[in-house]
């Protein structure tokens, strides 16, 4: 498995940092894990290209995780593409549903089918799925691929969010904010380390980076080694990791 760090940035991106995307590639099958502004151009970036994503599996509902679903969905269109696939927590179909609403000449331009998933195991594009409900402002769900990689979504770090992850060969964890910034429904670094101190993960990868973090990547892993003794680094924006089937 391939997995591609798409946009690693949140609602304020920077010109190094897209919002939130990550592609998983394995044996001709692509999936597209959230869709935040600029990773349409992040695909493109990457060479997988948006022609390679019929189907987007979506954390939850905010903007700066859906803002290029539609674009996607016409680059897909004047491609000579036919279908997209749109997989997420509940209110994924009145999602889509709005879209089309605001956007009325692109209803029909492709078979769109929308299937909302809850917390459990599933499928998508080929990908064995669980998903676990994580701890933010909206429904919002985690998913892990076997025990190859785990995506935590947006989410505060909790204990049953890293026993969820625990044994992943990789873990994508949302850490927005430095030590000093008081903030709720995401973590801080100290608080991403204590909830992860004794888990068995390969490598964690910090990500839905805000602006903020800038100039603090070193005093926030320090932060989380306090806690947390595995390898932790900052994920980059076209960033490639590949996982084997076995850790």
């Amino acid at each position: 498995m391939r997995v591609t760090f798409l946009g690693t940035g949140s609602a304020m991106p920077t010109g190094e940092r897209a919002q939130t995307g990550i592609a998983l590639e394995e044996d001709g099958r692509t999936l597209l894990i959230d869709c935040g502004s600029g990773v349409l151009g992040r695909l493109e970036q990457s060479g997988i290209g948006y022609e390679a994503v019929s189907s987007v599996l979506l954390t939850h509902h905010h903007l700066d995780h859906v803002a290029d679903l539609l674009p996607l969905l016409k680059a897909r269109w004047l491609a000579g593409e036919e279908h997209l696939e749109v997989v997420g927590p509940q209110g994924t179909k009145a999602l889509v549903d709005g879209l089309f609403s605001l956007f009325e000449y692109m209803e029909g331009k492709l078979e769109v089918s929308v299937r909302e998933v809850v917390a459990g195991e599933f499928s998508v594009a080929g990908f064995d799925v669980a998903a676990y409900e994580t701890r933010h402002s909206l429904p919002c769900l985690a998913y892990r691929f076997d025990d190859r990689f785990t995506f935590s979504g947006d989410s505060e770090a909790f204990a049953g969010l890293a026993s969820f992850a625990d044994g992943s060969a990789v873990l994508a964890h949302d850490c927005s904010f430095p030590d000093e910034v008081d903030v709720s429904n995401h973590p801080t670094p100290a608080q991403l380390g204590a909830q992860l101190a004794g888990a068995d993960i390969g490598r964690v990868y910090l990500t839905h980076l805000y602006p903020h973090t800038e100039g603090h990547h070193a005093e926030m892993l320090e932060s989380i080694s306090a806690h947390y003794d595995g390898e932790v680094r900052f994920a980059n924006d076209l960033e490639s990791v590949t996982i084997d089937a076995e850790r």
